[in-house]
């Protein structure tokens, strides 16, 4: 039988479900599409400009961004995760060097990072603000505070 992670040993019934952060999700969700994108750019530049590059210098190099992209979404919940990812931002726009478009492609990417972040803890904010009405709402209504297809307790 396969083991329990820690949160499956501890939970028991009736338990709230830990939410997860919005913000983390969106950018999680930029680094990756930014890993692909980084793939796809060492492909182009090995391409356009092996000759100017050893090809082993550039396949490695734009391989080892593109991992280092999806490791870094392990990390977004740290502390230091989000300076990580906004390195990894600059990083991104430096490969303009090789290849000029990258300048554009970076910038935008760095925009949309920036607009995840933003609006992720915004929805944090508001997502932990009606989590505690709900719960002043159901302290106050213990009565009618059933979940959905449950009966409400008879006194």
């Amino acid at each position: 039988m396969a083991r329990l992670t820690k949160a499956q040993r501890e939970w028991r019934p009736g338990m709230p479900k830990k939410r997860r952060s919005t913000k983390v999700l969106f950018a999680s969700t930029v680094l990756l599409l930014e890993a692909f994108v980084m793939f796809f750019a060492t492909l182009v530049v090995f391409g356009l400009r092996r000759g100017e590059f050893p090809p082993s210098l550039i396949l490695g190099v734009g391989i080892a961004l593109s991992a280092v992209m999806v490791v870094a979404c392990a990390f977004l919940t740290k502390p230091w995760g989000m300076g990580l990812g906004w390195i990894l931002q600059l990083v991104l726009i430096l490969t303009g060097i090789f290849e000029p478009a990258m300048f554009l492609v970076g910038a935008l990417f760095a925009a949309a990072w920036w607009y995840g972040i933003r609006t992720g803890i915004r929805l944090d904010l508001e997502a932990g603000e009606r989590a505690r009405e709900q719960a002043e709402w159901e302290a106050t209504h213990p009565d009618q505070a059933a979940g959905p297809g449950e009966q409400p307790q008879s006194p």
